[in-house]
């Protein structure tokens, strides 16, 4: 081959060369680029109301973008949800949801989006157990008083919760079933009511978050009968678990977590979340999400999407088993 020949296979097998060799990495597109909506999806005066803005607050101040918190209740969270689902998928829109999130699918029929396709896992932010308080006035001392109750006059022991098919809703039927007793359920529209009438002593028993009820308890308006952890929790301390009051082996944890529309870019996810995590490191964040009885988990958006799938498993069979009904 002559001497210009291989000059031009030199210069072909270059330009191939640089064809196929790997781009430099793009820039990380900036975010946030204008104000933010945090959606919480139940009323104010709950926990993720609560869990929404300490986040907002923090990430406002990290980001340099205001983050501001929209409380869009109704439907055990579905309301605030599908707007969520509905938004523009550019990050500039998330909402922060409660454990009801795992339950609606089997709960809600005709749900506005699908649960796992139009939502995209940010983060899994904490956990928790819940507690089944009573008002002061109220002559339980511990759960296996309340259990009693039930067997001696079967259906005449209220508790509220903060809704129809909430977790609260279906641990409760559920420890019914287990120690064939019955309960009367007073469904509420999130915590925020549900606290002003258990601290009004208009109901009973209520079954909430620690996160939620353990402020009241501490102000001695609320007397705590015991967890749904397996084991006593440090926010409780004196508490016995459910599973030591009679109900072995029993356990339920609340949950929050952060989602965005579906259509959000896998990298744009990851971006909200590395900033969702930056800010659950800060001590302000941490520690006033711990003192209201928070497991801190900060879980990566796959670590969500198994979490949730799971719950949705777990739950779906209580309701169907149960027969439990929105509205019920």
């Amino acid at each position: 081959m002559s001497a210009p020949g291989r000059r031009v296979l030199a210069f072909l097998a270059a330009i191939a060369a640089l064809a196929v060799a790997p781009c430099p990495a793009q820039a990380q597109s900036p975010w946030p680029t204008k104000p933010v909506r945090l959606i919480a999806v139940f009323p104010p005066g709950g926990s993720v109301d609560q869990v929404a803005r300490i986040l907002a607050a923090q990430l406002s101040q990290q980001t340099g973008q205001p983050f501001v918190v929209e409380n869009r209740a109704g439907a055990s969270g579905v309301i605030g949800t599908a707007a969520v689902a509905q938004a523009a998928p550019d990050g500039h829109t998330l909402g922060v949801v409660f454990d009801t999130h795992a339950v609606n699918p089997s709960l809600i029929p005709n749900l506005p989006f699908n649960t796992l396709r139009d939502l995209a896992p940010v983060m899994l932010v904490g956990t928790s157990p819940m507690a089944i308080v009573a008002h002061a006035s109220q002559p339980y001392r511990n759960f296996r008083d309340v259990l009693a109750a039930a067997r001696t006059a079967p259906g005449s022991v209220a508790f509220g919760s903060i809704g129809s098919g909430s977790l609260g809703h279906l641990a409760m039927t559920q420890i019914g079933n287990l120690q064939g007793v019955e309960f009367n359920h007073v469904p509420y529209k999130g915590g925020g009511p549900l606290m002003t009438d258990a601290v009004g002593g208009q109901v009973p028993l209520s079954i909430g978050t620690v996160f939620l009820v353990n402020p009241h308890v501490r102000s001695g308006r609320l007397r705590a009968l015991a967890v749904t952890s397996r084991a006593p929790d440090a926010q409780m301390p004196g508490v016995a678990p459910v599973a030591e009051q009679g109900v072995a082996g029993f356990e339920a944890l609340a949950w929050w977590g952060v989602f965005a529309p579906g259509a959000t870019p896998p990298a744009l996810a990851q971006r909200i979340h590395e900033e969702l995590a930056k800010a659950l490191k800060a001590p302000v964040v941490a520690e006033k999400l711990t003192a209201q009885g928070m497991d801190l988990v900060g879980g990566s958006p796959e670590v969500l999407d198994r979490f949730q799938r799971a719950e949705i498993e777990r739950w779906a069979k209580v309701v169907r088993e149960n027969r439990i009904r929105a509205g019920d």
